[in-house]
């Protein structure tokens, strides 16, 4: 037994000194300096707020059906709410256009305006109507043909105890600097969202750069080259280690024909921490046979999917 500790021991240090050559040939990438962990942080910081004040406040979402839909805090209402007045009211939806009309205990505000009927403008207009009910905000959203009234609790417990993203750690190995291939912009791609929905986007081009020594493409989904790129992808990691749906990214315009791309920025869709988010999923194109360990991780023993 001896010989053969003695065995492994001597590999041990063979497959060190391997390790150590191999890693001569491929110079690991500077460590992050100061300004770039500043500047990481500062961005982090911002999705962070992002997500206490949009996302991790949603306390519902509930799709309209034709007429009259009433709701409050009974749970006899077709629509009910955590808290507020048994009976708050009755959402009307005739078309496409909804109306709210509130009961008398309501004391519901529009723009701080005291308020008993309404014609609610939805968030595609550009300028939804927000409309609010003590510590609720409710405001009507448009999904495909869905109709919707999506609730928000600014006193929301969930924000209060939000621990943080995880991250992996930073590596500068996956921020990489990509070939623009701008597309002749007739071409769309089906993305699809988690409700099923499929929205044709169309695509100003696509990068091309290499992870570990192999090529890599993904499709920009809407952005603009001269503003910024965004992706919605996955790799191998989406099986353990990170969101299944996919992850997003953004980058900085394209200069000259190439573009920074930062894996160590790639982040959650907003579904990964709230059922009442309608996300869009990383289409066909952009999903990476290729592993990416960098941005947020996805804790799969407290995730709503």
């Amino acid at each position: 037994m001896k010989r053969t500790w003695s065995f492994i021991f001597a590999l041990a240090i063979a497959m060190q000194f391997a390790a150590l050559a191999l890693a001569d040939k491929n110079p690991s990438p500077p460590a992050p300096d100061a300004a770039y962990i500043q500047s990481f942080d500062k961005w982090k910081a911002e999705l962070v707020d992002d997500l206490k004040t949009n996302w991790l406040s949603l306390e519902g979402l509930f799709w309209l059906k034709p007429g009259e839909n009433s709701f409050g805090s009974d749970a006899g209402n077709p629509i009910v709410f955590p808290k507020g007045p048994a009976h708050a009211g009755v959402f009307e939806l005739q078309g496409t256009d909804v109306t709210v009309k509130f009961g008398p205990d309501a004391h519901a505000t529009i723009d701080g305006k005291p308020v008993t009927t309404a014609k609610l403008q939805p968030d595609t207009s550009g300028s939804p109507t927000i409309v609010e009910l003590g510590s609720l905000r409710i405001k009507v959203i448009v999904r495909g043909q869905r109709i919707g009234i999506r609730l928000k609790d600014l006193d929301s417990e969930q924000a209060k105890n939000y621990h943080g993203p995880i991250f992996f750690p930073l590596d500068l190995s996956y921020r990489v600097t990509a070939t623009w291939v701008p597309s002749d912009g007739k071409k769309t791609v089906d993305v699809p969202n988690v409700l099923g929905d499929t929205t044709p986007t169309p695509v100003a081009g696509t990068v091309v750069f290499k992870i570990n020594g192999q090529e890599v493409r993904l499709t920009d989904l809407g952005g603009n080259p001269s503003k910024g790129l965004s992706f919605v992808f996955n790799d191998l990691t989406s099986k353990t280690d990170t969101y299944p749906g996919g992850r997003f990214l953004e980058t900085e315009p394209v200069v000259n024909g190439t573009v920074v791309i930062d894996f160590n920025r790639a982040y959650n869709p907003p579904c990964a921490v709230t059922p009442y988010a309608t996300c869009p999923l990383a289409p066909k194109e952009n999903r990476l046979a290729v592993a990416i360990p960098a941005g947020e991780k996805y804790d799969r023993t407290h995730g709503h999917h």
